[in-house]
């Protein structure tokens, strides 16, 4: 049993504005790998059912505190019952991409039951009018809720269901479990009382290191320090509701190209190269609907602060940094240096701020005015988020990977919608077949992104462009890559 820290809470807390706050892996899967060249749903379930025991959060459901007077905490869950979590389902003929994704944007915009444990995983068969994609693959959608891990736990929770070869390895039975019973409530009240009773001292604490970091801040020079967050520029992404319903796709890059761009820049990464196409692929369906802002816009980028104490632990360490995506300048490889920039001026900014501050706050404060806080600034229109969108970017194992036997071949990520923030991106890393791979995913706001198709082509023009921009006279190939152009 273990308590939500202060940030996992909070994203409890804004589940309560109708905005779902779990995130969502779609992987398409080759059943001719497995062994008979067929994976069937008993076989998945009984796959599933032989790992539950290498992941405590398989079976954790959420305990509340009396009266909400603490953070949940999570307990073995009873009446775990597998074949919940796991459902099965086929898309309507013809069954093509246009059709997986409007089916996962419905099914990703449903919350999970708080009352039973946070995943669901949906198999999805009748993929058979996808391009590149071999007939009989299924595609396999998992759900994972953010109050109980980001992803770089979630990366490793999805490892315990995955192989490295056709051949599923084997795995250690679990030993003779007993249930652990939840306390009761009067025991929860009291460990409610003692925390409130610690927080004083523990905030003292912190206000001195929050004077420390701002006085770091004021001795860095005014010009290296990351100014995204200091202004406000607002699009159809942020200037209104979001809306209940959804809408996901993705692209597909070649990894090795990425590379080649991010080394045509001196001490750039990867993450600037998905910044400069995401902030390439939001100017061109922006200027489409004569809605550009003149100045640039700003992207969060989600960064793990976890120290060695804290891996395998689950839950968030999660800090936040604003990037300027410089979407007021025209040419693209002009952007892309001032995007790497603007990188270096956020991670600088990161540093001198002390970016595990925020999440320690989150701690001190009781849950009851944290969700009084979302309410209100939600009622009143205030945005509460100082960005135009979020990208995160997650590095997947540098390994071709398998389930039940079935090759990996595709796949995305989905990351929630937050208050404000109608545009959420999602970059992945993978190895399809002997290449690898950047999948790169977004979920938007129906009513704000109704055509997801426009701005998938935005995406891949972007990346066209940069590649060109950069790349040129390289012998390079000028035509858009084949398998991240095939579903425009």
């Amino acid at each position: 049993m273990r308590q939500l820290t202060g940030q996992d809470d909070n994203f409890l807390e804004l589940e309560t504005l109708g905005l779902p706050q779990h995130f969502t892996s779609v992987t398409i899967f080759d059943q001719s790998t497995a062994p008979g060249g067929l994976v069937r749903f008993k076989r998945i379930l009984s796959l599933l059912e032989s790992r539950l025991h290498l992941s405590p959060l398989f079976r954790s459901k959420l305990l509340s505190a009396p009266l909400d007077l603490d953070r949940p905490y999570l307990v073995d869950d009873h009446d775990f019952d597998l074949e919940y979590h796991v459902r099965h389902i086929a898309l309507p003929q013809p069954g093509d991409w246009r059709q997986l994704c409007i089916l996962i944007a419905r099914i990703n915009a449903r919350p999970l039951d708080l009352a039973r444990p946070l995943w669901e995983l949906y198999v999805i068969e009748g993929l058979d009018k996808i391009p590149d994609v071999p007939p009989g693959s299924f595609a396999l959608m998992m759900k994972l809720h953010h109050c109980v891990m980001d992803g770089v736990s979630a990366a490793e929770m999805m490892a315990a269901i995955h192989d490295l070869s056709p051949e599923p390895r084997a795995v250690a039975p679990e030993a003779p479990r007993s249930v652990e019973m939840p306390p009761h409530p009067l025991e929860l009240t009291a460990w409610a009382v003692m925390n409130a009773l610690r927080k004083p001292g523990r905030l003292v604490a912190l206000g001195r290191r929050i004077l420390g970091a701002e006085r770091a801040k004021k001795r860095m020079d005014e010009r290296t320090r990351g100014r995204a967050a200091e202004r406000r520029v607002l699009t159809r992404f942020n200037d209104r509701k979001i809306s209940p319903h959804r809408v996901v796709d993705a692209v597909s890059f070649d990894f090795a190209e990425l590379r080649a761009i991010k080394d045509a820049l001196p001490g750039a990464t990867i993450n600037d190269v998905m910044l400069a196409i995401v902030s390439g692929a939001l100017r061109r369906f922006l200027e489409q609907f004569d809605e550009l802002p003149t100045e640039s816009l700003t992207c969060g980028c989600p960064i793990d602060v976890r120290e060695r104490g804290e891996r395998g632990k689950g839950g968030n360490v999660i800090g936040f940094m604003g990037v300027d995506l410089r979407t007021d300048l025209v040419d693209d490889g002009e952007r892309f240096r001032a995007i790497h920039a603007a990188a270096l001026e956020a991670k600088a900014d990161a540093q001198a701020s002390d970016v595990r501050i925020p999440m320690e706050l989150m701690e001190l404060i009781p849950g009851g005015i944290m969700t009084l806080a979302v309410r209100v600034t939600a009622a009143f229109g205030i945005n509460q988020t100082p960005f135009n969108t979020m990208l995160t970017n997650v590095p997947g194992p540098p390994v071709q990977l398998y389930f039940a036997g079935a090759r990996s071949v595709e796949g995305f990520g989905i990351g929630p919608l937050v208050p404000g923030v109608g545009l959420f991106h999602t970059a992945s890393s993978a190895v399809i077949g002997r290449q690898g791979r950047m999948l790169l995913g977004f979920h938007a706001c129906r009513e704000m992104m109704p055509r997801p198709d426009i701005y998938r082509s935005c995406l891949i023009e972007s990346h066209c462009a940069l590649r060109d921009a950069m790349l040129r006279g390289d012998g390079r190939p000028d035509r858009p890559d084949a398998r991240a152009g095939a579903r425009a």
